[in-house]
């Protein structure tokens, strides 16, 4: 399915948005990626389009990327839903102390459309997250996320998943814990993890032709130069075969859905004492062959 290897979108300098083709570079991340030149593809499809190809032409990164002015987006226009995993590696199940059902713990963030400014849930790979007032013990958790690239329903046990997946990003599931706790949530994490820019995504898709078995992933956190999480993609409880026939089953999954799949051991919550996200704080997400995002979090003050 993908044209791509590893997806990025931008601006230049003159404020035009462009996807464009990343693989070559010798990293993913904001140094390697503001001011490169990339090829680009035209501009008038999205990215699991059949006309989605290279345009021939190149253009450049813009060179300043500041919070009034992203350079690097989030790789996606828009996000239909974001579908989310709780409790999916084994090593968190055991830090959290709970049990593992027979189906995954599923919940939602909304749908995110995205002009670098206004982005509901999402949110690029290098802005700023605003966290309310009202968001008290602010917690993050990196995670692999899978990007639907095809409308699907009710897969069958034999059926070939992949044939759906567009590819592969890192993320945060950005959590205010405060408004996860049962005496205000009634045990549904939605609420906690569904503001203004709690998903951010990026910096790259990368295609299921680069990441061929997303079991054999290294990912990690890291809190102002901290590394707070860190795993292997085995450690998931529910692979992603089981995910997406799980959410499709009955559902529609649309093209542009992201599924976070959860996140391992290390989140503030566990930590004693709980390391809980400061105004200021920089919160990194590395994925192998994805590459690393890099969030500042902003309190707000009304």
């Amino acid at each position: 399915m993908p044209a791509f290897g590893k997806l990025v979108r931008f601006k230049t300098a003159s404020g035009q948005t462009f996807y464009g083709e990343a693989k070559h570079l010798p990293a993913i991340d904001h140094d390697a990626l503001i001011g490169a030149e990339v090829p680009v593809f035209n501009n008038d499809d999205e990215p699991w389009s059949e006309n989605f190809r290279l345009s021939g032409s190149t253009e450049k990164i813009a060179e300043v990327h500041t919070p009034q002015a992203a350079s690097v987006l989030a790789p996606l226009r828009a996000v239909p839903i974001f579908l989310c995993i709780g409790l999916n590696y084994k090593q968190h199940a055991e830090e959290a102390g709970m049990q593992v059902g027979d189906y995954p713990q599923t919940f939602y963030k909304p749908a995110a459309s995205y002009d670098g400014n206004v982005a509901d849930a999402l949110a690029g790979p290098f802005e700023n997250i605003p966290v309310h007032p009202e968001c008290q013990w602010m917690d993050y958790e990196v995670e692999l996320c899978v990007v639907i690239g095809k409308d699907c329903k009710n897969i069958g046990d034999t059926e070939d998943v992949d044939q759906y997946i567009l590819g592969y990003t890192v993320g945060n599931d950005v959590s205010a814990r405060w408004w996860q706790m049962p005496e205000r949530s009634s045990g549904q994490p939605a609420a906690a993890k569904s503001f203004d820019k709690f998903a951010p995504i990026g910096p790259v898709i990368t295609s299921t032709d680069i990441i061929t078995d997303p079991k054999k992933l290294k990912m990690r956190s890291i809190v102002n130069g901290e590394q707070r999480q860190i795993t292997q993609t085995d450690d998931l409880i529910f692979d992603i075969p089981a995910i997406i026939r799980h959410f499709s089953r009955g559902m529609t999954l649309r093209k542009g859905t992201v599924i976070m799949t959860g996140t391992p051991s290390g989140v503030a919550f566990f930590m004693k004492p709980q390391a809980w996200l400061k105004d200021g704080d920089v919160v990194e997400m590395e994925l192998e062959h994805v590459g690393t995002m890099r969030n500042k979090f902003v309190f707000e003050k009304f």
